[in-house]
């Protein structure tokens, strides 16, 4: 498709849009009397309009039901989390029994550590990607100490080559082969917080396990933005939190997922609790913990309902619409605002303003390096209607979300942004 940069023609993509309805399903921000152009959906995503009702049918059964909310609720509560599995397993591709809902992302990913990083003298080693997210790099330093190791000794960066902005699958898999039979986990953000790269999940995970290693994902950026089968890919164990594509609110539950091969089996270290036992039996108070037969086997506490009803409201929205439209409408998008940014760089007629840090390889997000622009640029958007994300020394994170961004708000940033780089 040739773009154009014009109002005309970015109406005329909406016009076609078959997703441009699902705009409004959500709440807008509004700077100066004005919808926001809001592209931080990678951050916190907007709230669905659905989400007060799932919300207040809940609160409505506390108040009209009390404890008998439980088991006589529309929704009961001593199950509402089981709602989210089938949605959920669309989502990332997985079976429903792979696939539940608890706690945040971190913890689940300690816990899941439980099971799936058990080091021993010989393997003991965790590859993970070059400045990972801060509460990933904590993570796997704390989860070094606790079996006794020093992180230096454990944790191995797969770094990017000098001068390049992302990673190369090549370089993965040589790292993993490397460190060979001392591996023992590698755990990766699936889509990199920083440029917005997607890795090669199938391929690193077949060169993990080919090494004897568990492989897991920190999804926090990759659930709700790109195509996932983590069934089909034999992925271990993956986490992601809720709030950001998957616009459930913030701070919300964590989803979790954990391969079938691990599902049923009484021989596996966790950390247990009473929800993570069998539903049949769970009442009679047995001492012996007796684990569920799906995922749901990691759950310790029960579901959080209030935290989840928006999650489920969200999750409504994702099994109206599948996953590869939302796909095909978010590579459009994203490559519309790419060749905006190309347009306006050429318009102002200077060299490499904006240069794009995030590969080809990628889900809603360009991260744009300003070069010669410093933090009033960003403020100016912000001040004009245009959330965006700013992240030292000079990049703004744009993630423009298929569900409610369209492609004349595209149109308008660019307009905007060229205003912004002249007044400064």
């Amino acid at each position: 498709m040739e773009f154009k940069n014009t109002s005309e023609f970015a109406k005329s993509l909406d016009a076609k849009d078959k997703l441009a309805a699902y705009k409004n399903e959500f709440i807008f921000p509004v700077i100066n009397q004005k919808e926001v152009i809001y592209f931080t959906g990678n951050s916190l995503g907007l709230q669905p309009k659905r989400s007060q009702k799932f919300v207040n049918d809940v609160m409505n059964d506390w108040g009209g039901l009390a404890v008998e909310g439980h088991f006589k609720a529309e929704k009961p509560w001593w199950d509402y989390h089981e709602r989210l599995a089938a949605p959920l397993a669309k989502v990332v591709g997985a079976k429903p029994e792979e696939v539940t809902v608890m706690n945040t992302l971190t913890v689940n990913l300690h816990l899941l550590m439980v099971s799936f990083y058990r080091p021993t003298k010989k393997r003991y080693k965790i590859i993970c990607e070059e400045k990972a997210f801060p509460s990933d790099q904590y993570m796997l330093a704390s989860q070094a100490r606790f079996h006794g190791f020093d992180p230096k000794d454990v944790i191995v960066e797969v770094k990017k080559r000098a001068g390049e902005h992302s990673w190369r699958t090549e370089d993965v898999v040589k790292t993993i082969e490397e460190v060979g039979d001392e591996l023992a986990l590698v755990l990766i953000g699936g889509v990199n917080y920083y440029n917005g790269q997607v890795f090669d999940m199938q391929k690193i995970t077949e060169a993990g396990k080919k090494q004897g290693a568990f492989v897991g994902w920190d999804l926090a950026h990759a659930a709700g933005n790109i195509k996932l089968e983590l069934h089909n890919w034999n992925v271990d164990f993956a986490a992601w939190c809720s709030y950001k594509y998957m616009n459930s609110g913030p701070g919300n539950a964590s989803g979790i997922y954990v391969n079938e091969q691990y599902l049923g089996r009484k021989d596996i270290p966790r950390f247990e609790g009473w929800w993570g036992t069998k539903k049949e039996t769970r009442f009679l108070m047995e001492p012996e913990f007796d684990p569920m037969s799906n995922a749901e086997a990691w759950q310790i506490s029960n579901a959080p309902v209030m935290a989840m009803a928006p999650y489920l409201a969200s999750l409504s929205l994702f099994d109206e619409v599948d996953m590869d439209a939302l796909i095909d409408k978010s590579k459009l998008l994203t490559a519309y605002l790419e060749f905006i940014l190309e347009a306006i760089d050429a318009e102002l007629g200077t060299s490499n303003t904006f240069e794009i840090i995030t590969p080809k390889d990628r889900g809603c997000q360009l991260s744009v390096f300003l070069h010669g622009q410093g933090k009033a640029l960003f403020d100016y958007l912000m001040e004009n209607g245009v959330i965006t994300d700013w992240r030292e020394p000079n990049v703004i994170r744009l993630a423009p979300t298929p569900f409610y961004n369209s492609f004349e708000e595209m149109y308008r940033f660019g307009q905007i942004l060229k205003q912004g780089i002249l007044g400064n």
